[in-house]
């Protein structure tokens, strides 16, 4: 017989999603009200307006899509590209891959800028090939990016697509909330984030943002949007700065109060403090990686500070380590994707999961498990050189 599901409680340390914060979880279970009640519409207009300030961003189109982060990015894409339309799409990693599918099926024609996995997108190759494509209506590019552990610089690639004319899509997804997004300074034209990562919410929700250039290539279409759920023309009916909101759909009504929460919270943390906090612990989780001779797949200077990628060491079963971590530990840490698949672990320090509690937890878990398995790593080191590290 069918019984009354229990999870198991989890130390999520993967690349998303993380540990849920309490209070968000309390807050899933307040009482349900209606989707277009005023007092939820005036929960919605504060959702926005901290949306707008973890986004850094005075966009008036900035509202949270009631669908995963996968949503928010087709948002962007169908919006912004018709048939025919050209976009270059700087590709270093998994995501890089969905926004060219995204590109495609929108009937548009994808010119790829490619540069290897772990490194970050070059902006050198890009100013080639704007020069190549000057049609060009759109750049793609992932800020950070969930299957490697890198960063791009945002700023000068949206500079760049700027300077030849061309909106910007950028994936932010793992970077709003562990590491500067500032949409506003980087003249970014779409950006869409999800909330299960460095937010601490629950998944199935996916802040977007555009700015009034991406909202008057919006209007200017000769097309239909091709989603009927995702035309931010109708959806902006239901988000609107208006008091009377036209029904376009059921709201997740509970899931957004976890969001407001979440904003909520990071807007007591404060943005600096939040990133300051990231930086910090995952500088003491190298520390301790590095003393058991493990080694980093990223360069220290475009390294991801909640996403760490550890090369997996020679001869060790990277699954059985997963596994044994979570069966024993329950502690969830990430594989690897696409050509890392088995070669590396990620490690997430992610929203409420990045605290030097789970740091020293993980470290410990990590080498026991690996010592068991027989790896050639300096034993009884790790906890002691993140200690060191928080120490300054």
């Amino acid at each position: 017989m069918t019984q009354v599901f229990n999870p198991p409680v989890r130390t999520l340390m993967g690349p998303g999603p993380a540990d849920v914060n309490p209070r968000i979880l309390s807050a899933l279970a307040r009482p349900t009200i209606g989707h277009l009640d005023p007092e939820f519409v005036r929960m919605m207009d504060e959702v926005k307006r901290m949306l707008q300030s973890a986004f850094q961003t005075k966009n008036a189109l900035t509202l949270p899509i009631s669908a995963p982060g996968s949503a928010g990015m087709e948002a962007c894409f169908v919006n912004l590209l018709e048939a025919g339309d050209k976009a270059i799409v700087c590709q270093n990693g998994v995501f890089g891959g969905r926004m060219k599918e995204n590109v495609e099926r929108c009937g548009a024609t994808a010119i790829m800028v490619e540069d290897d996995w772990g490194k970050p997108v070059d902006p050198n190759k890009l100013e080639a090939a704007l020069q190549a494509n000057p049609d060009a209506k759109v750049v793609a590019f992932v800020h950070a990016e969930t299957s490697t552990g890198v960063q791009s610089d945002a700023e000068t690639l949206c500079r760049l697509a700027a300077a030849h004319d061309c909106l910007t899509i950028v994936d932010c997804v793992t970077s709003v909330g562990g590491t500067e997004v500032a949409i506003d300074r980087w003249g970014a034209d779409a950006v869409y984030s999800g909330t299960q990562k460095c937010l601490s919410c629950v998944p199935g929700i996916s802040p977007v943002s555009f700015s009034d250039k991406a909202v008057a290539a919006i209007n200017a279409r000769s097309t239909k949007v091709q989603s009927w759920f995702l035309d931010m023309g109708l959806v902006m009916g239901y988000w609107g700065e208006n008091t009377k909101r036209a029904y376009h759909h059921t709201a997740p009504v509970n899931t957004l109060y976890s969001l407001h929460e979440a904003l909520l919270i990071l807007e007591e943390e404060g943005l600096e403090n939040a990133w300051a906090r990231h930086r910090e612990h995952h500088t003491a989780l190298v520390a301790g990686l590095e003393a058991m001779g493990l080694s980093m797949v990223v360069d220290a200077d475009c390294r991801l500070p909640q996403l760490n990628v550890v090369s997996v060491p020679a001869g060790v079963d990277e699954a059985a380590v997963r596994a044994t971590l979570l069966a024993d530990y329950n502690l969830e840490i990430g594989a690897g994707l696409g050509p890392l698949a088995g070669k590396v672990w990620r490690i997430g320090l992610m929203g409420f999961a990045c605290n030097k509690t789970n740091v020293l937890f993980c470290l410990g878990s990590l080498e026991q498990v690996l010592r068991e398995q027989g790896a050639d790593i300096v034993a009884g080191s790790a906890q002691g050189a993140a200690r060191a590290a928080y120490a300054g």
